[in-house]
Parts: structure tokens; sequence; C-alpha cells
């Protein structure tokens, strides 16, 4: 017996499998990748030119990255377009899900939009003028000086926050579609394990942000202090 599947239904699939296998390893690489900051400018700066040196680099990233990023972005666009928010109605919380996931949609398809020509091609006029592609031995300098511009890492805080979201949930949503989370209490358990990643995501990206500009990251200063120096033990002073 054939299935008739709509244009709609497959759409729809190929937009939640975009956004949960290329993309979603894609960001959770990225993360990894800016963490090495936390290890000094030389660690990150060779994690950055291990990815430069990865055979078939831009084959990759045009079929890895920018096309899934492209149909997930527009189609994400066109599918929150036609939402029928009812969360004055039914103020449930699914439903505020539901519309936290559209409004970070589009917050990222503007945002990641500018990530891209920022630091993947240094084309934001006033801004970086030098892609972090190619320059894998400044990667380090070109992004904390972006990072000290206070607005740039607001912005930043703010789209690691709605990736990790967006990213989290999707993850749930896509669980439940696909049958693969089944039940009452799988579902609200599994929204409970998406939750603590996207603050888990959260934390991490923010981290490795905010390492660019200062040394220990959000964790306090005496965490991350150096030992001192071994000075030679003196005996007791005689008087």
């Amino acid at each position: 017996m054939a299935i008739n599947l709509s244009r709609t239904f497959l759409l729809r699939k190929l937009h939640q499998l975009t956004g949960v296998v290329p993309l979603g390893l894609f960001f959770f690489v990225h993360m990894f990748t800016n963490s090495k900051a936390m290890n000094g400018e030389a660690a990150f700066e060779k994690a950055v030119q291990d990815i430069h040196d990865i055979p078939f680099l831009l084959f990759l990233e045009i079929f890895g990255i920018f096309l899934p990023l492209i149909f997930h972005s527009v189609y994400g666009i066109i599918i929150s377009s036609e939402a029928k928010p009812n969360v004055f109605s039914y103020s449930f919380g699914r439903n505020w899900f539901y519309v936290l996931q559209r409004v970070t949609g589009i917050f990222l398809f503007f945002f990641l939009f500018f990530h891209i020509l920022n630091f993947r091609f240094g084309l934001i006029p006033g801004l970086n003028q030098t892609p972090i592609a190619g320059n894998a031995t400044s990667a380090f300098n070109i992004v904390s000086y972006e990072f000290a511009i206070p607005w740039i890492m607001a912005l930043y805080v703010l789209g690691i926050a709605a990736t990790a979201w967006h990213l989290a949930y999707g993850f749930w949503l896509f669980a439940v579609d696909w049958g693969i989370v089944i039940g009452e209490k799988a579902q609200r358990l599994a929204l409970y394990g998406c939750v603590i990643l996207a603050i888990g995501l959260f934390g991490i990206g923010t981290n490795a942000a905010v390492f660019f500009v200062r040394p220990c990251g959000i964790f306090p200063a005496a965490l991350c202090e150096k030992p001192a120096a071994n000075k030679k033990l003196e005996g007791p002073t005689k008087l």
C-alpha cells in the first residue's frame, strides 16, 4: 500500500532533521573549539588551525553548514509566519515554549547572518575587517578585540542563549515528532532533560565567550589565580 506524503510534511521533517544533525553537531563543535580559549591563546588558535586543516573544508562548509542553515532558517521563518500563538488564551508551559522557539528562531536568522559576516568573512563595516578563515594565528586576537566591545559581547551572549534554547528544545520536538519519545511521562522527563541541556550549553558558551576578555571567564578570579613562583625558604629570623 503506497503512502502519500505531502510536500509540507516532507519539508517540515527535513527542517527538523537539518536543525538536529548538521547544525546541532556544528554548534557542539563550535562550543568545543571556543572553549579551547580557556587553555590560552595558543590552544585556541591551534584548534582553529586544526579546523582549517580538515580536507575538503569548503565542501563541508557549503553542504554541511551553509545550505542546511539557509534552508532551516528560511523555512523556519515561513513556519513562524504561519504560527498562531495562543499563550494568552491557554497559558500552558508548552505554549510558551512554542512561542519562545519561534522568537529565538527569528532572532537567530539575523544573528547568525551577522556572526558569519563578522567572523567568517570580516565584512561588517566599522567592526572586524579580518576574517578568521585563513588567519588562524590571529584568531584569538580577532575574537578578543570584538568581544571587548560591550554591545558585541551582550549580543553574543544573547545569541548563545537563543541558540542553546532553540537547539535543546528542538531536540525535544524532534524526539516527539519522530516517535522516539512516546508517552506523557517520557515526554515530560525528556523536556526536563532538554531544559537542563539548554542551561548547560548557555553556561559553557557564555563562559567560553567571556574567557576571551577575562582570563577566568564567568568564574571568580580567585579560582583561576596562578600559584606564585616558588620562593626560597628562609630559616627563622634570629633576634
